[in-house]
């Protein structure tokens, strides 16, 4: 696979997505976001990706927001398009059934910030920084941080950054709980690769249905999203993997997942 704006390759059944344009700072144009999109949709149904690591190229950026000239060229027709694309490409994210860590290696302003909320884990160097800053522009965070920034740093936290427009350092964004964990820029891949082989070495249809047991039941409530794991745990325990996982814990060695 090709593309023109991110790097794709797949290593012991981890997938390394990262946006290379470092020369403009990783900002997404309408290209990226449909390239996002495509890697992503290919991803899902790739048996050889069961973790997904999404960084930046460059030791500056993440991704430093969307592209502001193509921006400022929309209007009320072409704009539906880059906005329902760009929630698109991020739904195909946080909903691809497999675990998505974003390794945050420097700047995640606005579309970048709203990319890295879309993954499931955070983890970001101590040089990141983070913001919504879309008010200076007489815009709102379209890409989903009105909703997902909420969801996970509470309302009066979110809309404090929403209206304002701060820029946040790596410190007050581990704080606050936008990001997982914070470590030094040269080690930012060896964590975020290390992370993905501990969930590898799980049972994967238990890390499967966890995943979606979690992101599904914030969308209804607790007493529905309690009740639909009945049916997740009685598919576990028609499966090899649990009788695998309990022998080995007994015999106290490490367990050999098959996936069945």
């Amino acid at each position: 696979m090709e593309y023109e704006n991110i790097l794709f390759e797949r290593r012991d059944k981890i997938g390394f997505v990262i946006v290379n344009r470092p020369e403009v700072l990783n900002v997404l144009n309408m290209n990226t976001i449909e390239e996002l999109s495509d890697i992503f949709a290919r991803i899902k149904v790739d048996p050889e990706v069961e973790v997904v690591i999404l960084t930046g190229s460059g030791a500056k950026a993440f991704v430093a927001g969307g592209d502001i000239e193509e921006l400022g060229r929309q209007d009320p027709i072409n704009g539906r398009d880059r906005a329902v694309k760009s929630q698109e490409m991020r739904n195909r994210i946080e909903f691809l059934g497999k675990p998505v860590i974003a390794a945050i290696n420097g700047y995640a302003f606005g579309g970048g910030c709203e990319l890295a909320l879309a993954c499931h884990i955070r983890i970001a160097t101590t040089t990141a920084k983070f913001g919504q800053p879309e008010v200076n522009l007489g815009l709102i965070a379209f890409g989903g941080g009105t909703q997902r920034l909420p969801r996970l740093v509470g309302r009066g936290r979110a809309l404090e950054l929403l209206l304002t427009g701060d820029i946040i350092d790596a410190e007050e964004a581990y704080r606050i709980g936008l990001v997982n964990k914070i470590v030094p820029p040269e080690s930012l891949l060896t964590v975020a690769e290390d992370m993905a082989k501990k969930i590898l070495s799980r049972g994967p249809m238990a890390v499967i249905l966890t995943l979606e047991s979690v992101i599904n039941g914030l969308e209804i409530n607790l007493t529905d999203a309690i009740s639909a794991d009945v049916d997740r745990i009685l598919t576990l325990w028609a499966t090899e993997d649990v009788k695998e996982g309990t022998k080995a814990f007994k015999e106290k060695r490490k367990p050999e997942f098959k996936g069945k």
